[in-house]
């Protein structure tokens, strides 16, 4: 299915740089902690997982705004070493290219505060100029850290041109529009977004995918951390196993499982066999420090 496309994962999303302190504990309100050096390097959900499916050796390329600063260059650079197509990527020298403020606990979890900069600026324009670009796509990307009439107008040319739509709703919205549900195949969420999304907060997974299903998405995954994740599609609900691994960061392991979790739809396999593959990328991946840093090439997976 791949080779008669352009690419096999258009990745329509955000660009941040990740500046990532580790602290012994967190701070609490009015307080302040010693951390460690301040670590930047490259991030947002959208480059997340447009350098987790290049790593992998999928044809990748990203569409996304980055300033005309030091960042924007960071991010640039990132991507090329991963192997993206950087070339729909739009550099606006009249913002600042996003940043995502993070904290690692001593667990490994993570606090993050993100300020939008250029990809508050990705238009639904900036969409319509990529149609060609989608149309010769096999599988869109798409999360929520752009605006969301942006996600809503690449969904839409997918959907025109046949395009496949993976949807990672995240950060997770109150409700999704209908024409974003029903474009998602699949919706990809971890267990909070699940939870908030179904409406069905003393549920479980099994319960959270039906009604995401009765919603409209054409098929769904959620994600569950070292527990593996859940896949619900035409063929029926299947559970697949985590890998055990040693945890030291989980900043964009989703995203990784996201990316792997497109290449392998674009290749053609069922959801239940991607998303087999997928835990096993973001297992890998929470080994290693930082995001993409951490994202393995196939021969890294063994």
């Amino acid at each position: 299915m791949g080779e008669r496309h352009m690419y096999e994962v258009l990745v329509v999303g955000s660009a941040n740089a990740d500046l990532t302190v580790r602290v012994g504990r967190r701070p609490g309100a009015g307080e302040t902690v010693l951390g460690t050096d301040l670590v930047e390097s490259a991030g947002g959900k959208g480059a997340n997982q447009a350098a987790a499916a290049a790593r992998l050796g999928g044809r990748t390329a990203l569409l996304a705004r980055v300033g005309g600063d030091a960042y924007g260059e960071l991010l640039l650079a990132a991507q090329r070493a991963a192997g993206t197509d950087v070339a729909p990527v739009i550099v606006d020298g009249a913002a600042r290219t996003g940043t995502a403020m993070i904290i690692v606990g001593p667990d490994g979890d993570n606090s993050i505060v993100v300020s939008p900069g250029a990809n508050a600026a990705l238009t639904p324009q900036d969409v319509a100029a990529a149609a060609d670009v989608i149309a010769g796509s096999a599988v869109l990307s798409l999360q929520l850290e752009i605006p969301m009439e942006t996600v809503r107008a690449a969904a839409a040319s997918a959907a025109a041109a046949g395009t496949r739509v993976v949807l990672n709703p995240s950060p997770a919205p109150e409700s999704l529009a209908p024409e974003l549900l029903a474009a998602a195949d699949p919706l990809v969420v971890n267990e909070h977004e699940a939870r908030q999304l179904s409406g069905r907060a003393d549920g479980e997974p099994g319960e959270w995918a039906h009604a995401l299903r009765d919603q409209g998405a054409r098929s769904v995954v959620i994600t569950l951390g070292g527990d593996g994740a859940l896949v619900l599609d035409a063929s029926g609900i299947g559970e697949i196993p985590g890998v055990r691994v040693e945890a030291v960061d989980t900043t964009g392991a989703g995203d990784a499982f996201t990316g792997a979790l497109a290449t392998r739809l674009a290749r053609g396999d069922g959801l239940a066999d991607a998303a087999r593959f997928a835990v096993r990328v973001g297992a890998a991946a929470v080994t290693k420090p930082g995001a993409q840093p951490s994202y393995p090439t196939l021969d890294e997976l063994g």
